[in-house]
């Protein structure tokens, strides 16, 4: 069971956000890359990084800061995203050293570019499905589509994705456990691995993720449980052990 690590980038340093509001940031840290080691010295196996700027003008902005937490954290993976919208955005996260490209608008609105993806970068597409009451949310969550959770799911698994990570935005950065029966109906609905993100903030929530490996799920992405230390990531391991 995977537990990752999520650093979100804004004008360059470590926030997070509620539900997915621009307007509501609260700064972390304004050294991403020690945070990013903080975690790997931890015990993190993979990290979770989103360009939060680069999500909402589609393209990226913090780049240079995920290239300098790849190579700060040597071996260890680290799955990325915000403002990948051609195969170019996509090629320049991979020469930063990033493993897993995470697409989410585009893959939406343009499901042939996923495809195409997955064909020209196999085993390195990871998609996100970001929901709102089943309906999946574009523009770094700024709108919602009329796209189902559960189509999108399988369509990404058609196509050949890694991995998919469902978030339930009203959850997210809201400290209140995260949507285990939307994400167990998601898991099921496809044989992709499944990551759970938005709203993990207790051992209890851990408990439960556990209950949803047979289902598919493969870990989880944890935000601001961590940075305000209402989970330490150690014993948050130990909790998946």
């Amino acid at each position: 069971m995977l537990l990752i690590p999520a650093i979100d980038l804004k004008n360059g340093v470590c926030v997070r956000l509620r539900q997915g509001r621009m307007d509501d940031v609260t700064v972390f840290s304004k050294d991403p890359v020690a945070t990013a080691k903080r975690w790997v010295d931890e015990g993190a196996q993979r990290l979770h990084l989103v360009d939060l700027d680069g999500a909402v003008r589609g393209s990226p902005v913090n780049l240079k800061v995920i290239e300098a937490i790849a190579a700060a954290v040597g071996e260890v993976p680290v799955q990325a995203g915000g403002g990948v919208r051609d195969e170019e955005t996509v090629q320049r996260f991979l020469d930063a050293g990033v493993s897993f490209v995470i697409i989410g608008t585009k893959a939406i609105n343009a499901p042939h570019f996923l495809r195409d993806l997955c064909l020209e970068y196999p085993r390195r597409i990871v998609v996100a499905i970001d929901t709102r009451d089943g309906r999946v949310a574009v523009d770094g969550w700024a709108k919602l589509s009329a796209h189902d959770a559960l189509e999108m799911a399988r369509h990404c698994e058609r196509d050949g994705v890694e991995a998919i990570i469902h978030t339930d935005i009203g959850r997210d950065g809201m400290m209140a456990g995260f949507n285990a029966e939307a994400t167990r109906e998601l898991a099921r609905s496809v044989n992709t691995p499944v990551i759970a993100s938005g709203g993990v903030s207790r051992v209890e929530d851990l408990s439960t993720l556990r209950q949803l490996e047979a289902d598919g799920v493969i870990g989880c992405v944890i935000g601001r449980a961590l940075y305000e230390g209402k989970l330490k990531f150690g014993e948050c391991l130990k909790a998946v052990a």
